[in-house]
């Protein structure tokens, strides 16, 4: 069985699919995904985001404000602490640094990341971490707020960032983007990972993996990315969804840390 630790459900139903999102979660399961965590990304679409989730016993969901969309409603700790107790709310983020796509704003960017782990603070709840270019002020400001726990999603980092991730408790999330013809040295990252800090998503429906790099990504290709993963590290695909199933029941759906 295998779980897409990240995914845009809500976003589905604007894709090219050529299905809605009960249909894409149906192909899903018919290839032995068992869960989902539909990430939130502003407070405008949430309610977007938790109506998928509400309406299915296998969706989780994330409360949070990705670091690109600033123009959207500023993410105050009080109300992210508020919305993350919904029930099927598992998580903080995504949140996070891109300096790719917007290095105009790292103030902004930076003082609402502070917010979300803040939040995930008050909670208990663990981060969902969005980091592209900004790998210096990433860890930095993970360590300045005490940052313990959650995951790097979409990694596509250096080793180096990977390992001081580790060192701070956080998991590493690799989507279909291993199967690129140029991700080399991501790859070279994926098999180092401790199997027990390791999860698979598709960040669907962008990143769609070879063979359907171009089209529309689903669910259903999580099951892709894990065959990848499993011949990078010479597993088996049934212990690496096995492995990568448990690694995301402890961070997500344990329930072990109280609120701090």
């Amino acid at each position: 069985m295998f779980i897409d630790s990240h995914c845009h459900l809500d976003r589905l139903d604007h894709a090219a699919l050529g299905m809605d999102v009960d249909g894409a979660l149906a192909h899903a399961r018919s290839r032995g995904v068992e869960h989902f965590l539909c990430i939130g990304v502003d407070l405008e679409t949430l309610p977007q985001v938790l109506a998928v989730a509400e309406a299915h016993g296998d969706v989780s969901a994330s409360v949070g404000v990705h670091p690109l969309h600033l123009d959207s409603l500023e993410p105050e700790i009080e109300r992210l602490v508020e919305l993350a107790a919904h029930p099927k709310v598992v998580a903080i983020g995504e949140t996070g640094l891109d300096y790719h796509y917007d290095k105009e704003s790292p103030d902004d960017q930076q003082r609402r990341f502070r917010k979300h782990i803040e939040a995930a603070r008050h909670t208990g709840k663990p981060l969902v971490v969005h980091t592209r270019e900004a790998r210096a002020d990433t860890l930095r400001i993970l360590r300045e707020e005490g940052a313990t726990s959650g995951v790097l999603h979409c990694f596509t980092e250096s080793w180096d960032m990977a390992r001081a991730a580790l060192d701070l408790g956080f998991y590493i999330s690799f989507s279909g983007i291993v199967t690129f013809a140029n991700a080399h040295e991501l790859r070279d990252v994926a098999t180092r990972v401790p199997v027990d800090r390791l999860l698979i998503e598709t960040d669907s429906p962008w990143l769609a993996p070879v063979p359907y790099r171009g089209k529309s990504n689903q669910p259903a290709y999580v099951v892709d990315v894990a065959y990848a993963m499993a011949k990078l590290r010479g597993m088996s695909v049934e212990e690496l969804g096995q492995r990568t199933t448990e690694n995301f029941r402890r961070l997500f759906l344990s329930g072990s840390r109280p609120p701090a």
